[in-house]
């Protein structure tokens, strides 16, 4: 932890000198081994939701398989360490988390040491800024058994396009649950993930880039779905074997405190405001048929 604070602070000073643009060069592959901490990952499993399929105790054992969103933890220094390098093209202060798309096609075990690589794979032009995609694979003995697609969002100016049409809003989803967001969410989920984006800790630091207070991490957002998807709809997000989908748009931050909904029918589930502003869209149903990729 104290080396990615020391990664995260580096970043943090280097990002007033970087003018993103859709055509700067990418930096290089970053990988790494690494091994799950079963208390970290026990706190986790308590925050997001995912310990209630688990009668609430937690963790169970080395045998069983750790959440589908876990590995994005697992791999968030390497990703930091990538998004902080003098040659990422993106300040690392202000980036916000935009979508997430995980194939998964065997959940590793907290017993087994994860081979993770990371890489950023492209720059776009967004229509608030600049938007960057990270690719993310986790293998054990040299098999896939993990990969994730994240595309982060750099805020910055850009010319408006005329021919931009919103879409249409879809139809909400019914509503199943609702939760009440503590003001510290955002703060208990750095504890976890080392996420410490300062958008996440207080309302002063959220100020400066724009927020008018805290916003809670997409990731938990996403995680505490997946958590209630799989339990109230009876999704294997954490099988063993067979493989598994989850994409999710952050559409709109979500403030802290706050309360919010989470709705769901069949594959799809969202999250929302009271005044039915949508934050995030999800779904467990692959585009494609799901295939192992080579070694």
């Amino acid at each position: 932890m104290a080396s990615l604070a020391l990664t995260l602070v580096r970043g943090a000073i280097s990002s007033p000198f970087k003018r993103p643009r859709p055509d700067a060069p990418l930096p290089g592959v970053r990988t790494a081994r690494v091994r799950v901490d079963v208390e970290r990952l026990v706190a986790y499993e308590r925050l997001c939701g995912f310990a209630a399929e688990r009668g609430g105790g937690g963790h169970a054992g080395d045998g069983d398989p750790l959440p589908v969103t876990y590995p994005h933890v697992l791999a968030f220094p390497q990703t930091m360490r990538l998004m902080a390098a003098r040659d990422f093209p993106l300040p690392l202060l202000g980036l916000v988390h935009t979508s997430v798309e995980i194939v998964q096609h065997r959940a590793p075990r907290p017993d087994e040491e994860l081979e993770l690589t990371t890489y950023a794979e492209s720059l776009a032009p967004h229509r608030r800024g600049t938007e960057v995609t990270v690719v993310t694979r986790a293998g054990v003995d040299g098999t896939p058994v993990w990969e994730s697609r994240s595309t982060y969002l750099s805020r910055h100016r850009r010319p408006t396009d005329p021919t931009s049409v919103p879409a249409p809003p879809a139809e909400p989803l019914p509503a199943r649950a609702d939760w009440r967001l503590p003001e510290d969410l955002g703060r208990r989920y750095a504890a976890v993930s080392g996420d410490r984006n300062p958008i996440h800790l207080h309302p002063l630091t959220a100020r400066l880039f724009g927020f008018p207070r805290a916003i809670a991490h997409g990731m938990w957002t996403f995680a505490r779905c997946v958590a209630e998807h799989r339990r109230t709809a009876g999704t294997r997000t954490s099988s063993l074997d067979g493989a598994l989908y989850l994409a999710a748009e952050f559409k709109a931050p979500v403030l802290l405190p706050g309360v919010v909904t989470y709705a769901a029918d069949g594959e799809a589930f969202e999250l929302r405001g009271p005044s039915g502003r949508v934050h995030l869209t999800a779904t467990t149903k692959a585009p494609h048929p799901l295939r192992l990729p080579h070694r």
